[in-house]
């Protein structure tokens, strides 16, 4: 699989609850803060439930 960095870039504040919670799986929850993952189908499935906060690069 290949390797991504998803980078939060908006706030989580007045989100539905089962986005800050995805958020919070992915590892991420402050601005600006980076995580570098398998590009899986569970992780897949979870940047596009949160694809209006993140960005996505891949490695």
């Amino acid at each position: 699989m290949a390797k991504v960095t998803i980078t939060q870039v908006k706030s989580i504040i007045d989100r539905p609850k089962n986005q800050k919670l995805t958020i919070k799986a992915l590892g991420l929850g402050k601005i600006s803060k980076s995580v570098s993952v398998e590009y899986t189908p569970q992780i897949a499935g979870m940047v596009k439930k949160v694809h209006n906060l993140v960005e996505v690069k891949e490695q």
